[in-house]
Formats: structure tokens, sequence, C-alpha cells
């Protein structure tokens, strides 16, 4: 019983008295601090095991949380840089409504190139954490849109192609093209001229074309319906893609197999073309326009059409209107050809005079989406969550998610002039603010405001729209 240890465990050091322990054992002293150095080494063991423990469940949490993250797919048909994944988290909110796309990469071909602000499937093809947001945003609210700057170089050609998941409409904002499309069964192709403040319009799956015929370079701003990647195939793609036999048996070419061979895949992605021999190529190019009958289902004169004036600006529109109601002959078969394509796109110019207003509005049936071709403002948008105003200029793309209320101000000494596009073929439905406090009843508004039913008398009812309006 005189074992030191034995006590120790039974009764622990506290009970004894320390008179006693140094009777029975004169080294006890040395061995209680060996064994407090050895019940630390334990405590630290312990304590650093608990560190590494938690380290790695947040870090598997982590690659958990990372791994969550996954947006609708699609498929990427053009030239990217990889780059380090960007995080969208720490963007300011604007982005999910703006993207500066004159900053953005710009990719090159042979005659031309293309600028994108869009969603991309991988978030490392994504330039900037603000491209992320923006895409992840217009991808979250399905806005049926995707919007690109298309510029070919004088005597380029967009090559013959078709796009497989989207409608496009183009709005020829700089020189003069040439148009092709080529209509099911091959027996109806529309050929068509034209030049800038011009709208074409080319449906999901039709081949068409696009060639620069000006002195200057050709640039159109296109809108495409769709929220996920573009899919786009090019005739060259499709005829280097498919078996040498049957190509010869689907074109029966003289020399058949052997005339098949003599075509060569180039090494450059051919989609914005303009070879260097193109004189040695082609030595007689007519650049024919088809009947308005056919030219008008994809053509509409958006700059030749009416001009909707408000004191702080004017509006033109290329949509479709129910039973035609104000439209020319021409225009009637655009809005009919517009309506009968589903998910189409209602295309428009908004002009505001400087210090004008688009007052704060809301539409009921589409998203929105625009491009600013020149002068300066600022945007505001309420919404499901905040977001501070925001400024615009010259390249920028904006974006109002369907139901979101939002005002455009004209901030320069020039005119501020967008081009927009609305996901709807039918007629878009609108409600400006104005209009929605006249219709409201003052009692409602007085009990809704806490102000006295009489106040509200003091908002005046226009003789003329006010949609967009001047101080």
């Amino acid at each position: 019983m005189d074992n030191p240890g034995f006590v120790r465990q039974e009764e622990g050091l506290p009970s004894m008295e320390p008179s006693k322990i140094s009777q029975k054992n004169p080294h006890s002293s040395v061995e209680n601090k060996k064994y407090y150095w050895s019940m630390m080494r334990i405590f630290l063991a312990c304590f650093l095991a608990c560190l590494i423990t938690t380290a790695i469940g947040v870090l598997i949490l982590a690659l958990v949380y990372v791994g969550q993250y996954s947006p609708r797919t699609g498929q990427d048909t053009s030239v990217s840089t990889t780059v380090n994944q960007p995080s969208q988290n720490n963007v300011d909110s604007r982005f999910n409504f703006l993207n500066n796309i004159g900053k953005t990469k710009v990719f090159t071909f042979q005659g031309g190139s293309l600028q994108w602000a869009r969603y991309r499937n991988n978030p490392n093809d994504y330039s900037t954490e603000a491209e992320l947001k923006f895409g992840v945003s217009i991808n979250k609210h399905q806005a049926k849109m995707t919007l690109g700057i298309l510029r070919i170089f004088s005597q380029g050609m967009k090559v013959p192609h078709w796009h497989l998941n989207a409608n496009e409409h183009g709005y020829l904002l700089q020189g003069k093209a040439w148009i092709g499309i080529v209509e099911a069964g091959g027996s109806t192709v529309t050929t068509f001229n034209v030049s800038a403040g011009q709208v074409v319009f080319f449906p999901k799956n039709v081949l068409h074309w696009v060639k620069s015929v000006g002195d200057e370079d050709c640039v159109i701003i296109s809108f495409f319906t769709t929220h996920d990647e573009l899919k786009t195939l090019d005739v060259d793609d499709a005829f280097f893609g498919t078996p040498e036999d049957i190509l010869s048996r689907a074109l029966k070419p003289e020399g058949g197999v052997q005339f098949i061979r003599t075509f060569k895949k180039p090494i450059e992605d051919q989609s914005i073309n303009l070879p260097t021999n193109l004189k040695d190529l082609v030595n007689n190019a007519s650049y024919d326009q088809s009947a308005n009958s056919s030219v008008w289902k994809y053509f509409y004169d958006l700059k030749g059409s009416k001009e909707f004036i408000f004191p702080g600006g004017k509006m033109q529109w290329a949509r479709y209107r129910k039973n035609g109601v104000g439209l020319n002959e021409n225009e009637k078969i655009y809005s009919e050809s517009l309506n009968q394509h589903a998910d189409t796109l209602t295309l428009g110019t908004l002009r505001i005079f400087s210090n004008g207003l688009r007052v704060p509005h809301f539409h009921f049936n589409a998203h929105e989406m625009g491009y600013v071709i020149s002068g300066c403002g600022q945007i505001g948008i309420v919404g499901d969550e905040p977001v501070q105003e925001f400024s615009v200029g010259i390249g920028d793309v904006f974006f109002f998610p369907i139901g979101t209320q939002h005002y455009i101000k004209s901030t320069c000494s020039e005119d501020l002039l967008m081009i927009t596009a609305s996901t709807t073929g039918n007629q878009l439905e609108t409600l400006d603010m104005d209009d929605y406090f006249h219709g409201t009843s003052d009692h409602i508004l007085a009990q809704l405001f806490l102000k006295k039913q009489e106040e509200f008398k003091k908002i005046p009812v226009f003789t003329v729209d006010q949609s967009i309006n001047q101080p």
C-alpha cells in the first residue's frame, strides 16, 4: 500500500498531505514534475490533433461548397483563354446587370472579330469576376438573351452557319452588308442588302451568311435568344466533319472522292473569313435583292420606321403589332414573321435627350437587354436585391430582369442612344410609374404612404406621354 503510483491513481494528489508524501518517498517531487510534463505533453498532442482535424474539416466543407457551383450547361464554340477561376462573391452587385463589353476579350479571326456579353459553362472561361457575375445573372434569370458584337472587315464574310439553340436579331451599327438566307428544302434563297440603322432576323437553325460589301468595316450588334452558351455550326466545320465518301455521295461532284480530297482544312478558324487571295478566288460577285415579300420576313428598316416622340427623347421599334396596327405593308410581313417563330425578340432604339429621363417602369412580359451606342447615363434598378445607381457609357451592356423596375437618365451634353431587345415576339407590355400612381385609388395611396388623401392631387395628369421626360 506504500506504492505512490497507486495512491495517485485512486485518491489523487490533492487528498495527500505534503508532509506524508515526502516521508513516504523523498523523490516524489521529482516524480510529480515528471508526471506534470507527461500530462502536458498528452494535452498538447490532443490539442494539436484537434487543430489538424478542424482544418481538414473546414477544407472539405470548402471543397464541397465550390463543387456545388454548377450553372446550366452548354457548349462554347469560340476560342477562349483559361484563367484562374474568378469568384463573383466580392464583386459589386451592379455587375449582375452591367457588362463593360468594350473591355472584354476580343476573339480575332482572319476577317474580323467578336466580343461577348454572355454566359459560359466553365467559370475559367471568363476574363474577369465582373463578367462572371453578369453571365451567372442572365443564366439564373433565364433571360433568353446573349449579346455579341460582330465586326467584319471590308470584303470579309461571316461564313454560312446556323445557330442550334437560338434565334438571332441583329442591328447594323456601321457599314453595309449583303445577307443570304437558305430556307428549309433549299428551294428558296433570300438575299438582300442592309445598311446602318437597319435590323436583320435569323430564325433558329436557318442557314445564313453576312458579307461586308462597303468600304468600311461592318459592325453588327446581335442579340441571341439563349441564356446558355450559344451553339453554332459553320458550313466548313460541317463539311470537314463528314466522311469523304459520304460527301462524295451527297454532292456527286465531277471526280467524286478525288475532288473531295482537294479540299484542305485551314489551320485558322474561318468563322469570319477574308482570304488573302480573294481576288484570285472570286471574279464575278453580284449582290442580288430578293422580292420584298421574302426579304421583309428577315429584315426591318428600323431607322426608316415611325418615330414615337416624347418631351425628353424618342423611340423606334422593330416589333409585332396585333392586327398590324400602325404598320405599313412591308412592316406587317416582318411583324407576322416575328410572331410566328418561338422565342423571338422585340428590338428598338431609345434616344434620350441630354438631361432627359426614361421614367421608372417595368415590363410584364419580357426581360430587356441593351447596348449603349453613344452618350452616357445613369441607371437605377429596384428589384429583389438592393443595387446602387450606376453609370453607363459607349460600349456598355445592361440587363433588366422581367418585372424589375428601372430608369435611365441621360447625363452627357449629347443624346444617350441605345439599341434594346426585349424577350417577346408579342406586343411588349410596360407600365410606367406615373401611370400606376394615377391608376391606383388615392385613398389606397394615402393608407400606404401615411399621407392625407388630398396630397395625391398634387401629382398631375399629363396630356403628353411622359415616358421620356424633361425636368
